[in-house]
């Protein structure tokens, strides 16, 4: 085995002649490491890339739908707790399942779709958690129907000369930690008469069903459970959670804590008291922070899509989407924004995209990406953020009598079990 360091050494002492002979030699012997290490970094994430997709392409998935029904009085809440069943880390438990199997935890995606304004709800998982997901649904929603369902994606293709599509994904306004505006913000945790419920998700529904004919909106939340998958600073075998870390941080900058000592900066009252230097606003944003990372949370990408029939198409409709989602947006928290330059730039010039070559490949590739429902592993990875349960449930619930859209599709009366005493 070659002794580098002999081999320094020599090239210490070695005459103008006699260093590139030896330079030559370490050369040589350090090759097939820095090769090694070379292709490893190369090679790596393509195998990852190559067992996921085989593990992924073998599972089967299946779509879901819930039907509502005529009255629905229960609140956010139940839908939370139904999601907290979807927290599920498992699947990725050691290197040899996720790296030599492929196996990724399980992630699902709610979805609200408008097809020519009449409304519907689904949820796409895996086959296998199908079951499971129907009895969590029923346990916290006794009277709604769910069905398995063909996939309506399958039968949409892009055409770019009978069809149109806009799209984007949805991205924070703020760091994931600050909390959006929440059902229990607007009073829905709280048992109030339904005619004095404020539904934050009322106005998306009722924009779902006022299109008309020819076209469709699809709305997707992809979700899973978040987990520590951070390397801590300094500890590469210690994993963190990015997320509460980050919480952590924007609560020191509100106390104003010395980022050296922890310790809070305070003023001196009139009466000689300490007291912290922060304001009533700041205090607000802390007590939410706080309580936004006190929950579950679940990683989250947000897709919204609005197809039409060329000669059916309006642009007034991508603003009704967008500005759907305003009522979840709060001045001095956190809100929605979306992000349009993935699938839908802008050109000022004609020429910068001639018959819309660019735009209609983007199209296609939103298109393929609503449907492989893929957020989080290639072949399609988008913007994640990370949103907890509360805030989980106040964008994806369903609506109460508060929403009296006439498309929603709903059962039409309720069932009831047979009187006991019916002659034998």
């Amino acid at each position: 085995m070659t002794n580098f360091a002999d081999l320094f050494s020599k090239v210490i002492d070695a005459t103008p002649d006699q260093v590139l002979p030896i330079v030559l030699q370490i050369f040589v012997g350090v090759f097939p490491i820095v090769l090694a290490v070379i292709l490893f970094v190369i090679f790596w994430p393509i195998w990852v890339t190559y067992i996921r997709s085989e593990f992924h392409f073998k599972e089967k998935y299946t779509v879901l739908e819930i039907k509502l029904p005529k009255e629905t009085h229960k609140s956010p809440l139940s839908m939370e707790i139904f999601l907290m069943s979807l927290h599920q880390t498992g699947g990725e438990g050691n290197w040899y399942d996720k790296y030599w199997l492929g196996k990724t935890r399980p992630w699902f995606s709610l979805e609200m779709v408008s097809i020519e304004g009449n409304v519907h709800f689904f949820i796409w998982t895996r086959s296998k958690n199908a079951s499971f997901i129907s009895s969590s649904l029923y346990a916290q929603y006794p009277g709604i129907e769910v069905h398995e369902v063909n996939d309506y994606t399958k039968s949409v293709h892009f055409d770019a000369k009978t069809m149109n599509i806009w799209g984007c994904e949805l991205e924070l306004t703020k760091p994931d930690p600050y909390p959006i505006k929440t059902y229990v913000d607007y009073g829905m945790d709280k048992d109030t008469k339904e005619e004095f419920r404020i539904d934050p998700i009322a106005p998306l529904i009722e924009f779902l069903g006022s299109i008309g004919p020819n076209q469709s909106i699809w709305i997707q939340i992809v979700t899973r459970a978040h987990k520590k998958e951070h390397l801590k600073p300094g500890h590469w075998w210690k994993a963190t959670d990015k997320w509460k870390d980050e919480a952590q941080e924007e609560i020191n900058k509100l106390m104003m804590r010395d980022p050296k000592t922890k310790a809070i900066k305070v003023v001196v009252t009139e009466d000689k008291q300490l007291t912290p230097k922060i304001t009533k606003g700041e205090e607000e944003v802390i007590t939410a922070l706080e309580r936004s990372i006190s929950k579950q949370g679940f990683d989250v990408g947000i897709r919204a899509m609005y197809i039409a029939k060329k000669e059916s198409f309006n642009p007034a409709n991508i603003g009704g989407l967008t500005g759907s989602f305003k009522q979840f947006s709060s001045e001095h928290l956190n809100g929605f924004k979306p992000r349009g330059d993935k699938y839908s730039p802008s050109f000022s010039y004609p020429w910068q995209d001639y018959k819309e070559i660019r735009q209609n490949s983007m199209r296609k590739s939103l298109l393929e990406a609503y449907k492989r429902r893929s957020f989080f592993h290639d072949p399609v990875k988008g913007k994640v953020f990370v949103l907890n349960s509360e805030e989980l449930a106040t964008i994806f619930h369903f609506p109460g009598q508060v929403s009296q859209t006439p498309t929603l599709s709903r059962i039409p009366s309720v069932k009831g079990d047979a009187p006991s005493n019916l002659p034998i």
